[in-house]
């Protein structure tokens, strides 16, 4: 990754739970594909370093950031509902709103499982363009996808082509790092920068 390229970066702002999985693994794979810097909390870890410090150095480095508020709601009785996501959207919200510079420029894709269901927790983003992917992997590549292009791409491969393509690099995935000696809790818990580097090895030598 390139922290200093600020015009590639791409915040992401989304669950951490084992749950989310199967969506975070083709969002992050349809960014690196489209030639962008995924950027996401997890990719370092220091306990020195508190959460909410790398977060807004996060977002202040990345011109686009995605923010995945579908999982707001608690999942068990008496439970809190989950804050972080909407959050970390109101800090990036106001990086571009009162900071000064290239902060001006940045942009955002906000996703939902469901469509208008966010207007129950968050009434400011009434009028907002959100898009929801009913948590199916195949909405997140085409959200994405679509948004780069009208925000900063002239052109891309289609989402359908992309989403085949995940495909194809989730099979070979799978079976070299089983051939590794992989278990699947180690895939499971694998690391984010340890699997984005596995997308982008692969990507390479698709060239």
């Amino acid at each position: 990754m390139n922290p200093g390229n600020f015009s590639k970066n791409v915040f992401i702002n989304c669950p951490f739970d084992n749950d989310y999985i199967p969506l975070l693994r083709p969002l992050l794979f349809t960014i690196l594909y489209l030639d962008y810097n995924p950027r996401i909390a997890s990719e370092r870890f220091d306990s020195g370093e508190t959460r909410i410090t790398k977060i807004c150095e996060l977002i202040e480095e990345s011109k686009f950031s995605i923010h995945d508020i579908s999982r707001m709601e608690s999942t068990r009785r008496n439970d809190i509902p989950r804050f972080n996501m909407p959050f970390e959207l109101g800090i990036d919200i106001g990086c571009r709103r009162f900071k000064n510079g290239e902060a001006k420029t940045k942009v955002c894709l906000v996703l939902e499982k469901e469509r208008y269901r966010y207007q129950k927790a968050i009434s400011d983003l009434s009028g907002s363009d959100i898009k929801n992917h009913n948590n199916n992997p195949e909405d997140i590549i085409l959200n994405v996808r679509n948004w780069f292009i009208e925000v900063d791409l002239q052109e891309a491969p289609s989402s359908t082509l992309i989403w085949d393509d995940f495909n194809d690099f989730m099979a070979d995935f799978y079976e070299k790092r089983e051939e590794e000696g992989f278990t699947t809790k180690d895939l499971q818990m694998m690391p984010i920068p340890e699997y984005i580097g596995f997308i982008k090895k692969w990507l390479e030598e698709r060239k």
